[in-house]
């Protein structure tokens, strides 16, 4: 027998919708939270700016030879740290691989650099191979100041600055006293020391803007850190290797026989540029030189790591960056070759 009532059991009927009115539309979904900003550079920024300033005023005060410089390159490194704390972190990917430590990444970027750079991906660290850098090409110039001995250095350079015709004599003079005892004083080489931190720090962090602008120009997506960090790793296997093998070559070679300021940055000779002599074709030695095993294993170490680093990055766009900037450094170098071809010769 069925229900007399039905709408008793199934409950009272529905209102029905009256015409013209309105039904709110669902909440949107709240938005991804920002991210995370670099904020533990801040303190590290902090002491640097104060140790700085503290520095210059010694220096003003002449209680710390030198300090006026090295201060203010010390203060500048704060100021520039404490800003890059404002430049936001990537946003690592759910799937994103597990931080590798710095022993993994320092070795590997020999051995597995494409994996290397994926986890700077989602982990841009960068201190490591600064570290290495740096500590390396300090311990390099004093084993180079300390073989040919500073007044060999200074004295040559001096003499190709009296070379310059634009130079007047009593600044090359001023620039031997002052050579000599930067070079002579303990004080000061620490200080040459802290700017060459200094130096090696703002240097990459220039270009590593550079890389992020030619990326997106090139129509990919990178992260100031990830093209930080990739620089960084992809600057380390070439300096270790140039600086170890030239403090091996540094006590194997007679000093007489090392350019004293062309010997500086490295005595590998890996390219081109033995094809040419520097005092009869500057230009072309420059050239030469900049086309060897090392530069062009550089090369693709900057390219790679800017493809597998940044979250949107198409081989094209990373070698196109890479192939920029190397031709625009070179291009420098060749002006400032043209312009001072005796301080090569």
């Amino acid at each position: 027998m069925s229900d007399p009532n039905p709408a008793t059991s199934q409950g009272p009927p529905a209102e029905p919708q009256l015409p013209g009115s309105y039904t709110p539309p669902p909440p949107p979904p709240a938005p991804d939270a920002p991210a995370p900003r670099p904020l533990y550079l801040r303190i590290p920024a902090i002491v640097l700016f104060v140790v700085g300033v503290l520095i210059a005023v010694g220096g003003a005060l002449k209680f710390i030879p030198g300090g006026v410089g090295t201060g203010l390159a010390v203060a500048f490194w704060g100021a520039l740290l404490f800003g890059l704390s404002f430049v936001r972190l990537p946003k690592p990917a759910p799937d994103a691989p597990p931080p590798m430590s710095a022993m993994e990444k320092l070795a590997g970027i020999f051995y597995e650099p494409s994996r290397v750079f994926q986890n700077l991906k989602a982990h841009p660290s960068w201190l490591a191979p600064f570290l290495v850098i740096s500590i390396l090409s300090i311990a390099y110039a004093a084993a180079f100041t300390q073989r040919l001995t500073p007044e060999r250095i200074v004295s040559y350079t001096a003499d190709k600055m009296a070379e310059t015709p634009f130079i007047p004599p009593e600044a090359v003079e001023k620039a031997r006293e002052e050579g000599l005892d930067q070079a002579k004083n303990p004080v000061q080489r620490v200080g040459t020391a802290l700017k060459t931190f200094v130096g090696i720090f703002a240097f990459m962090a220039f270009v590593a803007a550079l890389y992020l602008v030619g990326v997106l120009v090139f129509g990919g997506r990178i992260n100031y850190w990830q093209a930080f960090a990739a620089l960084m790793y992809a600057s380390l296997p070439i300096v270790v290797v140039q600086k170890v093998i030239s403090l091996i070559l540094l006590y194997i070679k007679s000093p007489d026989d090392i350019h004293p300021i062309m010997g500086q940055e490295t005595l590998v000779q890996d390219n081109l540029g033995i094809l040419f002599t520097p005092a009869e074709h500057p230009v072309l030695f420059v050239a030469a030189s900049t086309i060897g095993l090392l530069s062009l294993y550089g090369l693709w170490l900057k390219a790679t790591g800017l493809r597998f680093s940044g979250q949107k990055v198409s081989k094209a766009a990373a070698w196109g960056t890479a192939i920029t900037f190397w031709s625009l450094g070179l291009l420098f170098l060749l002006i400032i070759t043209a312009l001072f071809p005796s301080f090569i010769s």
